[in-house]
């Protein structure tokens, strides 16, 4: 038998060291999970905890931060581990929105938390939709913008608005994969492609995070093989028959989808390619 030498592996980019960069920091984590919803604050302690995600969004205003036991939310959480996103979730105009964000700033600058000053923004066009509002988001975005915040700011799939929203300053934009809470998981993978394409056009390294709408592990697979940055979620692990299984799922979810991606899938073709070629092979013919 001859000598045949080994040659080493080529490094294959591995999401365990490539890391997530949204505004001047890092995360190895790339998902983004939501702390509302719930059953119980010790039940979101252990979701969190089995999905490894570093930052985790809270929603600022007072109702959603204290449950019905007079308990806060933030003493759940472990200020030291996570960096907390503040989402103005429930403001329907910019200027609630505005408000909102400059009230998470003032809060968890208190807390000495490496989130303050940068903002998920949500303002929504009607209550039963949660759809959000184009126009609402573009001049909340100036407005945080020019007092200091860095945005990141939850649109729609429509990639003109997408755009719109980057020229306006914000840091990363989250187009919605279908309505919030809905599961329907990514209903128009065209236009996150086309999202992705125009938002990365001449800066492939701008963030961005598909929010909302996923409802399984495959969802968020599907997100991240189209190119998604990112995957920032809430209602799939809260309201999940057993969220801690379905945070170990969904944390295990981005990773495969990303490395996927990486890799760079086969080409779909409208006939069958066989595996083994035709010629050379050996024919059996019985009797001989």
């Amino acid at each position: 038998m001859p000598n045949i030498e080994a040659k080493p592996l080529s490094p294959i980019p591995s999401p365990a060291t490539e890391t997530l960069r949204i505004g001047g920091r890092e995360f190895a984590s790339r998902l983004i999970v939501g702390t509302g919803k719930y059953k119980t604050y010790d039940l979101m302690q252990q979701a969190l905890d089995a999905s490894g995600a570093q930052v985790v969004t809270v929603a600022v205003r007072r109702e959603r931060l204290v449950n019905e036991r007079g308990e806060s939310l933030l003493n759940f959480l472990d200020l030291s581990r996570y960096t907390i996103l503040p989402n103005t979730a429930g403001c329907f105009t910019s200027e609630d929105a505005v408000r909102v964000a400059r009230l998470g700033r003032e809060l968890l600058s208190q807390l000495g938390n490496p989130g303050a000053g940068w903002v998920k923004l949500e303002v929504l066009g009607d209550k039963k939709t949660l759809l959000p509002d184009p126009v609402g988001t573009l001049e909340a975005t100036r407005q945080l913008v020019a007092d200091g915040f860095q945005v990141l700011a939850y649109t729609s799939d429509d990639p003109i608005s997408a755009i719109r929203i980057k020229e306006a300053g914000a840091t990363s934009v989250m187009p919605a994969g279908s309505p919030i809470g809905s599961g329907q998981g990514v209903l128009n993978r065209n236009n996150i492609v086309l999202c992705l394409e125009l938002l990365k056009q001449g800066d492939p390294d701008y963030p961005v995070i598909v929010d909302a709408g996923v409802g399984s592990a495959s969802d968020v697979s599907t997100a991240m093989e189209l190119g998604a940055d990112g995957i920032l979620l809430n209602t799939a692990v809260a309201h999940a028959r057993d969220p801690v299984l379905m945070a170990h799922a969904m944390r295990h979810a981005t990773l495969a989808g990303r490395q996927s991606y990486l890799a760079g899938r086969i080409p779909k073709k409208l006939y069958a390619s066989a595996s083994s070629p035709w010629e050379g092979t050996i024919s059996y013919i019985p009797g001989e």
